[in-house]
């Protein structure tokens, strides 16, 4: 039995491209459930497709001491959802690096509820959204900490850049936490490209459209630092998708 259509009085589907949504929600309404066991680690890397709307919706559950790290790439033309639940058990640990890169119209969303239930949890979230033309760039981040889960270290980082009047950032990293021996953060921030820096680079003997590229690669590149082994495209994927953004 299909799950029922969301509505936008649901604050995870307030952004969404709900007429969007409908063409893929029959295959998609049922998320993926993906477990890691106790003491494994995963790395996933998730590149976009050629799809104009694409939507991944996934629960992740960590056993005691596992650990997750996600590297996330949404560059939709249409409409993009990433959508992650994740559960940590005792001693897991959990990291998602997600750009949203978009322009002319597109709607793109990076969705999470991470839930802390046992003790000495770590959780980091780095998202990064560059927007051009009339794109809207959403990042709704849950970070839920149970009265148990004493010694949580939970931090989510959230910038935004905007490149034209017509673009449109959403921010809204969020905190419930019912333990009271925790250290948990966050920030988000939304602003345009540096007129100095640009204005360097193009004393430097860039032309414009390169030097925007190169100011945005440094904004989203450092995401993919971290990535074990082969990166699977993923920088030329959001370097590409850069250089049409701006």
């Amino acid at each position: 039995m299909t799950a029922p259509f969301p509505t936008r009085r649901q604050e995870e589907w307030r952004y969404a491209d709900l007429d969007a949504l409908k063409v893929v929600w029959a295959e998609l309404a049922e998320p993926l459930t993906v477990t890691v066991a106790v003491g494994e680690s995963l790395q996933q890397i998730w590149l976009p497709s050629a799809d104009p709307v694409q939507v991944r919706r996934v629960h992740l559950a960590l056993g005691t001491s596992a650990s997750a790290r996600i590297f996330a790439l949404n560059t939709a033309a249409d409409y993009g959802r990433i959508e992650l639940e994740v559960t940590l058990a005792a001693d897991a640990s959990f990291d998602l690096a997600g750009a949203n890169i978009g322009a002319g119209a597109s709607n793109l969303e990076i969705v999470t509820t991470v839930r802390h239930v046992g003790e000495r949890g770590r959780s980091r979230q780095t998202i990064r959204s560059v927007l051009g033309g009339k794109a809207v760039g959403s990042y709704l981040g849950k970070v839920e900490v149970a009265r148990g889960a004493q010694q949580t270290d939970s931090e989510q980082s959230v910038k935004a850049m905007l490149l034209t009047r017509g673009a449109i950032a959403n921010c809204k990293p969020e905190l419930e936490i019912f333990a009271d021996d925790v250290k948990c953060a966050h920030g988000a921030s939304v602003g345009e490209l540096d007129a100095d820096m640009l204005f360097y680079a193009e004393s430097r003997g860039l032309p414009p459209a390169a030097a925007r590229a190169l100011l945005l690669e440094g904004f989203v590149m450092g995401l993919w630092d971290s990535i074990a082994g082969d990166d699977q495209g993923i920088a030329d994927t959001a370097r590409a998708a850069l250089r049409a953004a701006a």
